[in-house]
């Protein structure tokens, strides 16, 4: 190779792509056309997969072979942050948990610090639960319905 010679960037056709990426055809259009996988050089016939392609379609392939839906895929392909781990409960760990009895057979269990809830917020969170549960108990309230007079006790 000379000095001023480029190297080669790998450009496949679909059908190439496809066995290297041990996927149908009809899957890496799906996932070109949903935006998980960028979009090739060139249209139809003369569409052209990079090695870009390639990387994507093996990443895709992964995650889906590990049980994440194609949204969180698309998430984490796009540069959304993964939710933080949930905290391992060992035996031993102390949690605090408020209970909230809002009536007979209605109770809320919060737990602030895995909510990641300032104890103001967990007030508010209480404050707003029980004027929703009273406001829906009010309306639900039936009206008192009118008295019934039997006919032979009305006057004439």
């Amino acid at each position: 190779m000379t000095p001023d010679a480029a190297p080669t960037v790998p450009s496949y056709p679909l059908a190439e792509l496809c066995v290297l990426a041990d996927l149908p055809p009809r899957t890496v259009r799906y996932y070109v056309q949903i935006g998980l996988v960028d979009r090739p050089e060139g249209e139809t016939r003369a569409a052209r997969y990079g090695g870009r392609h390639l990387e994507q379609l093996l990443q895709i392939r992964k995650w889906t072979a590990a049980g994440l839906s194609l949204d969180r895929i698309r998430e984490l392909l796009h540069g959304v942050a993964p939710p933080p781990a949930p905290r391992v409960r060992a035996v031993g760990s102390v949690e605090v948990r408020s209970h909230l009895l809002v009536a007979d057979g209605i109770e809320v269990v919060i737990e602030p610090g895995r909510a990641g809830l300032s104890p103001e917020q967990a007030r508010r969170f209480i404050q707003g639960v029980m004027a929703a549960y009273q406001q829906i108990t009010q309306e639900a309230a039936p009206a008192q319905p009118p008295q019934f007079t039997p006919p032979s006790r009305r006057s004439k």
